[in-house]
């Protein structure tokens, strides 16, 4: 069968209706681009890929405390005594003279778990603290020890608390002594005196300590100590001491304490035998206005004579009158027993020269117009069962090594004005 040929006219319509088509087709618009998926974040263990590693930790910040404080006063005692002293008063024992009692300059360091403290002291005190200090001879190579060598040194000691536990703190150096309720810094307690326990017992320490704090109010603390006062030891053993504290702030404080060793050197009469000392002192703030202290000390001494033994006790109150005004009564007494063989010989008295007791009470007022600085007037009465103090316009002896002040009076009062600032 014979096709019908193509039109010239559908040739033409159908190249339109294609070129329609195709002009459509190019009007419409492109598709976007999808997007890319979002990276993953890399695992901790690959952080060292990274461009910038991450940062070192940082070095611990060193902070410094400085501190510091003066004590000044004068005092005048009724007994008048002509040579000045008002005796057994190691920390304002000068009559009708003002007298720069200590000037203490120094600071305390931490950085991260190491810490460590330095204060230096001058005056009229630190000849009392360091009295008993061992004087020790020395050599062509080897300098001599004495009071005059240490004196200028009140504390001076290292720290590092030991990631063991609520943290172990370890101290090396010269510390106060933790015996009793009171301390080195007037303003720190109430009164200005001291009572006869603080100036009978040890003032400073020197050894190794362990404290650590057993909960928020418990702590415990052991420490090996060249002995009572020593700086450089007077004998081969060593003094161990430890304590507990119980403390409730602006509430109650409580401690418990024990010190033990051989405290008298080779040529000692007495020989060498360990001494045993007991201390517990509490504080207790009863009201806003109203604070009470006490303190209790017993101790022994077993030697070739015999025993000797002391105990003593204190009391104090504290009454706020107004915001910058205090009011504080003091009351003490100090025994010592002399150890004896039965024979008239005893032994060598270690704090009153014989007295078989000493006491005193004290009334002081405070007077504090700003929160660094304390005036403080103060009626203090001595008295001994025995002669102890001076009194009069003429004593035996002249003061000298070959011929001491002779002691003739059981005992003294005096009144003091001082002023103590510090930082």
């Amino acid at each position: 069968m014979n096709r019908a040929p193509v039109s010239l006219a559908s040739l033409f319509a159908i190249v339109a209706v294609v070129s329609w088509a195709g002009s459509a087709a190019a009007d419409e618009p492109e598709p976007a681009p999808a997007e890319p998926p979002a990276p993953l974040p890399l695992p901790p263990d690959e952080t060292q890929l990274l461009p910038f590693p991450p940062a070192e930790p940082e070095t611990p910040l060193l902070k410094v405390t400085p501190a510091g404080y003066i004590e000044a006063y004068y005092a005048w005692n009724f007994n008048r005594p002509v040579n000045g002293i008002t005796n057994y008063r190691g920390f304002d024992n000068r009559h009708n003279t003002f007298t720069l009692a200590n000037a203490a300059l120094g600071a305390s360091f931490e950085t991260g778990p190491v810490g460590g403290k330095l204060m230096l002291q001058i005056g009229n005190q630190p000849s009392t603290y360091y009295g008993a200090e061992p004087a020790l001879p020395g050599a062509s190579g080897a300098n001599a020890t004495g009071p005059e060598l240490w004196k200028y040194i009140q504390e001076a000691y290292i720290t590092y608390k030991a990631p063991i536990g609520r943290g172990l703190q370890l101290k090396a150096g010269v510390e106060a002594s933790p015996i009793g309720m009171e301390s080195f810094a007037v303003h720190d307690h109430w009164t200005w005196s001291r009572s006869n326990l603080f100036f009978g017992l040890p003032y400073y320490h020197t050894g190794i300590r362990a404290t650590y704090p057993v909960s928020e109010r418990v702590s415990a603390s052991v420490a090996v100590l060249n002995g009572w006062n020593s700086v450089v030891d007077n004998n081969d053993a060593k003094t161990v001491e430890a304590h507990v504290t119980y403390r409730v702030p602006n509430k109650v404080t409580a401690q418990l304490l024990y010190m033990g060793g051989i405290e008298r050197s080779s040529t000692a009469p007495e020989g060498q035998y360990w001494r045993h000392h007991f201390d517990a002192v509490g504080e207790l703030d009863v009201t806003a206005w109203l604070q009470l202290a006490a303190q209790a000390d017993y101790g022994f001494e077993p030697n070739r004579i015999g025993t000797a033994r002391w105990f003593a006790g204190a009391a104090a109150a504290r009454a706020k009158a107004l915001d910058w005004l205090f009011f504080v009564a003091r009351g003490d007494r100090f025994y010592e027993h002399l150890a004896t063989d039965g024979t008239g010989r005893s032994s060598t008295p270690l704090f009153w020269n014989g007295a078989p007791w000493v006491s005193s009470f004290t009334a002081t007022a405070d007077v504090r117009p700003h929160d660094n600085i304390s005036f403080r007037l103060e009626f203090r009465h001595d008295q001994a069962d025995g002669l102890l103090y001076f009194t009069g316009d003429t004593l035996v002896g002249d003061g000298s090594a070959t011929s001491p002040y002779v002691t003739n009076a059981r005992s003294q009062q005096t009144l003091l004005l001082g002023a103590t600032a510090w930082f």
